[in-house]
């Protein structure tokens, strides 16, 4: 064996970028790619933990799969939760209306596998007042049952939701009324939701404080 790439028992390091490393190795006889950046010493650490989650049962394959992807998929089966009871059609179809609308616009196109509490926490400092606390924690609801099935699936090894800041309801928070921009805003969020012409009619109609009343008819609870 050559020193040259760095072996680490089953697995070897070798140099992919200015600042990244390309990781290969071997669990229960499979062979894996990793790129990973930052130092040497860094893919090396990230080596061994990934040899010890083989050794554990624990190991995640790399994947690319991003979480707008994932969201289809998830959806696509039902939202599953880990058990046998199947949801109403409604219920998965407003899981999907939350995180097509305010989740995949932002984080869509970002790995799941790279997706960090930071980003969460970003998208939720983003969506701050543009809708009801209410129903900001629905949306911190759904997609953290949305990461949990990947975790299950052994997508991701953990959850980004462990450490990212719970959005908080006030007791007062019945909904909120919008102004011209806020308006505009969520009649376009739900152009391609079976459910736009009774929100563009509520829209234009004048019902601005209607999106307390929308959340409180099936979406779930935090």
């Amino acid at each position: 064996m050559t020193r040259k790439k760095g072996h680490y028992g089953a697995g070897s390091i070798d140099k992919s970028g200015e600042n990244s490393w390309r990781l290969r190795y071997r669990i229960n006889g499979k062979r894996f790619t990793k790129v990973v950046e930052g130092t040497k010493t860094e893919a090396a650490k990230e080596l061994r933990s990934l040899l010890h989650s083989g050794d554990i049962g624990a190991h995640v394959a790399p994947d690319k799969i991003t979480l707008g992807q994932w969201i289809e998929q998830w959806v696509a089966a039902g939202a599953p939760n880990g058990r046998k009871r199947k949801k109403a059609a409604r219920t998965i179809e407003r899981y999907d209306e939350l995180l097509q609308c305010h989740v995949v616009p932002t984080l869509g196109d970002t790995q799941l596998q790279k997706l960090s509490s930071v980003d969460i926490d970003n998208l939720y400092t983003k969506l701050t007042g543009t809708m009801a606390e209410r129903t900001l924690h629905h949306v911190h609801t759904v997609l953290g049952a949305n990461l949990r099935q990947a975790i299950r699936k052994k997508l991701i090894a953990i959850s980004p939701m462990e450490s990212a800041d719970v959005p908080e309801v006030g007791e007062s928070d019945h909904g909120m009324v919008l102004d011209e921009t806020q308006l505009a805003k969520l009649v376009k969020d739900f152009k391609r939701s079976p459910l736009y012409p009774i929100v563009a009619v509520a829209a234009f109609t004048g019902a601005r404080g209607f999106p307390g009343r929308f959340e409180s008819e099936g979406f779930p609870r935090g």
